[in-house]
């Protein structure tokens, strides 16, 4: 198996090489009130980034708004469904000229229960978790790719999950989870060749088991540890590994 690098403690080695000019970097985080989305946010913040922080219902995300309160403007809250095309074109209009960095397409759902076992696949449910998690990174991708291109970073990260490795499938079940987050997969290798010639590199990211609302209570890391060592992989990322399928510890995960 192939090891991008082993992180022991988040560092950021780069880092300080990726200030090149006064100007803050700036990244866009979907799905950001809660859970991971709401950790990048404040890690990246913490670094020094300006953020354009993403969710659905800004004015019940109390935890978000209290950071941005807090920033000193690093932090702007966006409304974004991010199902909804007509927002996602109406914000990259509303930041167009604004050079993003870093986009993080984090937003992604479950939709848990007895639809995802087998005899009980509910066909609404299937096409609404695909509509999140898997066509929306690239709907996202195809609006903010000017702005990513104009940028110092140049790059797109979706969190994707090692529940949608077909190699790694030995349990079965959860049809509609790991059949959303293999197809986004698929979805981020192509956008990796796609974009290649704007400059543009692609991290498609497995956040670990985390302890969140989606992970549960028994989950092996905290959204913390997930977090710093995602930004970690995608600060020191190469063109050699742009579009491969990599844990939050840098390792490659097969398809």
């Amino acid at each position: 198996m192939k090891m991008l690098l082993i992180l022991k403690a988040p560092m950021f080695t780069n880092y300080e090489n990726l200030q090149m000019s006064d100007k803050p970097l700036q990244a866009l985080v979907t799905g950001a009130n809660r859970g991971l989305g709401l950790q990048f946010v404040k890690q990246l913040s913490a670094l020094g980034w300006r953020v354009f922080a993403c969710c659905r219902n800004p004015q019940h995300a109390d935890k978000l708004s209290d950071l941005a309160q807090a920033s000193n403007g690093k932090i702007s809250v966006h409304t974004l469904a991010v199902e909804d095309g007509a927002q996602i074109q109406q914000l990259a209009k509303q930041l167009q000229g604004q050079a993003i960095d870093l986009l993080i397409n984090n937003a992604g759902m479950y939709s848990g229960g007895v639809s995802e076992r087998f005899g009980h696949t509910s066909t609404p449910d299937w096409l609404h978790v695909f509509q999140v998690n898997t066509i929306a990174p690239l709907k996202m991708a195809e609006a903010f790719a000017e702005h990513v291109a104009q940028s110092q970073q140049k790059t797109i990260a979706t969190v994707t999950s090692k529940m949608g490795s077909i190699a790694d499938n030995t349990s079965g079940g959860v049809y509609i989870y790991r059949s959303t987050k293999a197809a986004l997969n698929m979805v981020m290798k192509s956008l990796a060749l796609d974009v290649e010639a704007s400059g543009i590199k692609v991290a498609l990211l497995h956040p670990g088991w985390v302890k969140t609302d989606m992970g549960g209570p028994n989950a092996l890391i905290t959204p913390q540890q997930s977090v710093a060592g995602m930004l970690e992989v995608i600060l020191n990322l190469g063109w050699q590994d742009s579009g491969r399928f990599l844990a939050y510890d840098g390792t490659e995960i097969e398809w």
